[in-house]
């Protein structure tokens, strides 16, 4: 392979997708259905194209020239990362991700059982671990782990239907309180959320102190009538980032995205445990296992600059690292010792390697660069581009 090929990525069609955000990157026409996520990668579920053959193919072929002996050694003969646009219209389901040794034991568990890969219900697709980083690429809104306990009693005196919910935050420490909280939550009938639906839509309409928090769980309740999920959410930090802003998700922390584009790299794993705001299978039980009951306020990251044209996300993931680029402060040389891919979100970018054709990376285009072919130079007045690699490893 050439020391960069232009990916063709499939798009995923989910409800909550937004019909034009990214046919808006892309450059194509909207069709008229929601288009969700951009997949940039090998996931054999739905791998990127290069050349006209499959990515996770071309890898199989030639994991050393593809991926390079050092991600061969760590990962295996798989490309260990997946990146993707996400562009939200309405809220995602809130979900959790397992840790590695509960990937495996979950998988293995199903496979024992029978259940296809394909099946509605199941839940262990792979064996592997799924942390993740959102980078917001505008105004991203979501909902991110268990917020404070003193913080949320307070935000359910100010609702005034659930005043056993907030008396037992106070009283007891959180460790003990969410799960119960949690476990009630989801098994809420329909005459209690009708109640809290209602107290959110006044309280959102006061214009107090939590009246912002409030609108965005009432418009969870519009978008996902009589879920239980509902009050879940109740439980979870709200926040909203900025463009360049960033999430880290580790395993466990129970989390939805609402509305908003970015990208998203995480582990290649397409492991999700759900427990509400969603029409896909549930399961609270395999949830509430794999969940951190941890509160504590969200970690949102700021991009930081490793030179005058690149600034990183911090992560402590090993599969994946994301970083913000801006050439049109000077050329970028990019060396290749991992494999990586690049995305223009923003301009319009070149590649260049001395004797290989350039190649233009338009907005919305993305391409893939192995290792061990040598640096290449990018250029580009006023582009922006993400690149995802291999994380560090551990010392």
């Amino acid at each position: 392979m050439p020391p960069y090929t232009l990916l063709d990525n499939p798009v995923r069609h989910y409800p909550w997708g937004s019909p034009t955000a990214i046919p808006a990157l892309t450059g194509t026409a909207p069709d008229g259905t929601p288009q969700a996520e951009l997949w940039m990668g090998a996931h054999p579920s739905a791998p990127s194209r290069a050349d006209g053959r499959a990515l996770d193919a071309l890898i199989a072929a030639d994991p050393d020239g593809l991926l390079g002996p050092d991600t061969v050694r760590r990962f295996g003969p798989e490309l260990p990362f997946l990146f993707k646009v996400l562009a939200a219209d309405r809220a995602l389901s809130l979900q959790v991700h397992p840790t590695r040794a509960q990937a495996e034991a979950g998988y293995a568990a199903e496979q024992a059982r029978g259940i296809p890969l394909t099946a509605p219900e199941r839940v262990y697709k792979d064996r592997s671990h799924k942390p993740e980083l959102l980078g917001a690429l505008g105004d991203f809104e979501a909902l991110c782990g268990f917020r404070p306990a003193a913080a949320t009693a307070r935000l359910l005196d100010a609702l005034g239907v659930l005043a056993p919910w907030a008396a037992a935050l106070r009283e007891r420490p959180a460790a003990e309180a969410l799960p119960a909280l949690l476990r009630r939550a989801l098994a809420a009938d329909a005459p209690q959320l009708a109640t809290v639906t209602g107290a959110l839509r006044r309280t959102a309409a006061s214009g107090g102190p939590h009246a912002d928090t409030c609108a965005a769980y009432a418009r969870l309740a519009e978008e996902y009538p009589g879920d239980p999920g509902l009050l879940a959410a109740l439980l979870l930090n709200h926040v909203r980032l900025a463009a360049g802003q960033a999430l880290y998700l580790a395993a466990g922390v129970p989390h939805a995205y609402l509305r908003g584009v970015g990208v998203e790299l995480m582990a290649n794993s397409d492991n999700v445990l759900r427990c509400g705001l969603t029409g896909k299978h549930v399961d609270v039980a395999g949830l509430l296992a794999v969940t951190d009951f941890r509160a504590a306020g969200p970690a949102v990251l700021e991009a930081r600059p490793l030179t005058a044209v690149e600034a990183e996300f911090p992560s402590p993931a090993e599969e994946f690292r994301l970083s913000r680029l801006h050439p049109s402060a000077a050329p970028v040389r990019i060396e290749l010792p991992t494999p990586q891919i690049l995305l223009c979100t923003a301009g319009r970018a070149r590649l260049h390697a001395p004797g290989h054709p350039g190649l233009d990376l338009p907005r919305g285009a993305s391409a893939y660069l192995p290792p061990g072919a040598g640096p290449v130079e990018l250029t580009g007045p006023g582009a922006e581009l993400f690149r995802a690699t291999t994380g560090r490893e551990a010392p």
